[in-house]
């Protein structure tokens, strides 16, 4: 009988958590906060109260009423990184603050949007359960308007945690995973923690937009905006205007259940390109004349992406990517947003002579793809599928597939409009199985299940966007019939380096030998997305050895000479840009993968200083 008393409070328990802690709408992240004569921001970064509990206990003692005896903690940042003795703690932490929204902001909608908690976070406002999401490195939101207390300071509660599970994406704690490290994550990057983006309310009207989504073409010398507009509120009407070249194109809206799409024609458009990322501006208005209940702007350029057997084509011309994998990574800061170093990295990118990175291994703040459109970098927009496999636990598998769905829907909805973006990567080195290397081992029917799920959210994607190429990006020794899926093939090969360490010529002649089977299997352009060599600054040799900038730098160099002598190799995105911290590993030296060819503080080495000048023709 006690344990069926046992069992009926766990359920009771279990649906009132489902009852107070809803889940987020990914479509609330679609269109990001802005300031304007109607629409409001107040953004929260600052000095929060922070708490540990590592035995879990604040909800059961109520601390979401308030925190007591607690440390500051600065939002936007990682835990991990401001308080050394939290540097591997990844369990239940505690986050507070008091705000007062402003009474002009009174009949309007008011939302919380968290830009990053990871990995999952419940959210309480004064005192009142308010939401639930999981997942890392999307922004999530929620209406708090019959919360809000109008003339007094509201109190604002976060709880996140960021344990390590086979359940998540990306994972960690994976038996036989392939890195073996502390913390146990299965990717090779530290698993910062926390509030590593800003924190912000904002207000709506009570008829306000959506959603917009732009897919932009052009033919000739006319170009073309599909505008696809979502409204709530039941308005009818509205107009669309796009400025640019000192002209502007007015369009109406007929809205049906709250949803209108209309096409803009654009004579003599200018083309958006690295060379001249020109930006039209859109904007949107909900109703008509004096009766204009929302505005929203936004920026988009007018350019087309396409492949050939040989080549991505960016408006119908060959491009070539040259560039870097990132990662959001600094001293102090951790993975936590800083507008600064975002300008620094993209400085530091130009100078190099890069026209293109991809978002190594998970979405980026937004301020890196507004930047991207208005400098004119190319832009692969990849999820947190690192490290993602399709075999074991049957639950586990279920559990990451539904995490990933989400995270292209959060993912998509939230970078749609930038023009930066060329392509959306699915995953970074998938596998059928948990361990690089495993796949001989697997049966012929694990590999169909794990082609199959993988399929599925190929499918997502495209069903989501037509406008864009698709990829996943492959690891040695992995499967490479998933290639059948892509516009493009995408490679990660360190031979040289892991395979036949020290023999720079063994792994030229490998990395040149693979591309052209892969390119003569599958007729598709082909790039190396990361590819390169550790290097501890300042130390030197004669004759490049492992770990010295020579060999770093003739590493880079032979790779970079291969491509050339291939007129199918579209792009070669050098790993890294800068050091970076990772988890304790007997292959990390200092806990720092030091592929960069700057220092994690940004200082050049020896081949970032070969790159500027191949790359810059000088």
């Amino acid at each position: 009988m006690k344990y069926s008393i046992f069992f009926l409070f766990a359920f009771c328990s279990l649906i009132g958590f489902a009852t107070d802690f809803r889940l987020s709408d990914p479509k609330d992240i679609a269109l990001a906060p802005v300031q304007n004569n109607i629409r409001n921001v107040l953004d929260l970064s600052g000095i929060w109260r922070f708490k540990k509990d590592s035995l879990n206990i604040g909800e059961k003692m109520q601390w979401y009423k308030g925190l007591s005896d607690s440390r500051a903690i600065a939002v936007p940042g990682s835990w991990n990184a401001q308080y050394d003795d939290m540097r591997d703690y990844l369990d239940w932490v505690w986050y507070e603050t008091e705000t007062y929204v402003p009474s002009s902001w009174k009949g309007q909608k008011i939302f919380i949007r968290v830009n990053d908690a990871t990995y999952s976070a419940k959210i309480w406002v004064n005192g009142k359960p308010l939401g639930y999401h999981e997942g890392c490195h999307v922004p999530f939101a929620f209406d708090i308007t019959k919360h809000v207390n109008w003339g007094v300071a509201n109190k604002l509660v976060i709880q996140v945690e960021n344990q390590l599970s086979p359940e998540r994406v990306p994972t960690g704690n994976v038996q036989g995973g392939s890195f073996q490290s502390f913390p146990a994550s299965n990717y090779d990057f530290f698993p910062y923690s926390g509030l590593n983006r800003s924190v912000v309310l904002f207000s709506v009207p009570s008829s306000y937009l959506r959603d917009i989504t732009i897919k932009p073409s052009f033919e000739g010398s006319k170009g073309a905006l599909n505008v696809t507009v979502e409204s709530v509120g039941g308005i009818n009407k509205g107009r669309v205007y796009v400025h640019g070249q000192g002209k502007t194109i007015e369009v109406p809206l007929v809205f049906k259940n709250n949803r209108a799409n209309v096409g803009v024609v654009i004579p003599d458009v200018r083309l958006w390109c690295p060379e001249d990322p020109y930006l039209y501006d859109v904007k949107v208005v909900l109703g008509e004349g004096n009766e204009q209940m929302d505005i929203y702007n936004l920026k988009t350029g007018v350019r087309t992406v396409s492949v050939n057997e040989k080549s991505i084509l960016l408006n119908g011309k060959p491009i070539f990517l040259k560039g870097f994998g990132r990662h959001e990574d600094f001293p102090a800061l951790g993975r936590s947003s800083s507008n600064s170093v975002i300008i620094k990295d993209f400085g530091l990118m130009k100078w190099a002579g890069a026209n293109s990175f991809r978002t190594t291994h998970y979405p980026y703040d937004e301020e890196n793809y507004n930047l991207a459109d208005r400098e004119g970098f190319l832009v692969i927009g990849e999820t947190p599928g690192v490290g993602l496999y399709f075999a074991g636990d049957g639950d586990s598998l279920e559990k990451r597939q539904q995490a990933m769905t989400r995270y292209i829907e959060e993912m998509m909805l939230r970078d749609k409009n930038h023009p930066s973006i060329i392509m959306w990567c699915v995953a970074n080195e998938p596998g059928e199985n948990a361990q690089i290397g495993k796949m001989g081992y697997s049966s012929d029917e694990v590999k169909e299940k794990a082609y199959n799920q993988f399929e599925k959210l190929f499918k997502q994607v495209r069903k989501r966007d037509n406008t864009r190429l698709v990829m996943y990006v492959g690891v040695m020794f992995g499967p490479t019939d998933w290639f059948n899926l892509t516009d493009v093939i995408a490679i990660n090969r360190y031979w040289g380096w892991y395979s036949s360490p020290g023999n720079i010529e063994l792994g030229a002649k490998t990395i040149s030998t693979e591309l052209d089977r892969l390119h003569n299997k599958f007729k598709k352009p082909c790039m190396v997305t990361e590819f390169g060599a550790d290097a501890q600054a300042g130390m030197h040799s004669v004759n490049p050895e492992m770990f010295t900038e020579e060999y770093q730098k003739e590493f880079i160099k032979a790779y970079l000479d291969v491509a050339d002598s291939k007129d199918f190799v579209t792009g070669m995105h050098v790993w890294n840009l800068a050091d970076f911290k990772t988890s304790q590993g007997l292959i990390r030296f200092g806990s720092y993968n030091l592929k960069g060819v700057f220092t994690r503080d940004r200082r050049p080495k020896l081949a970032a200083w070969y790159l500027r000048k191949r790359w810059n023709g000088q």
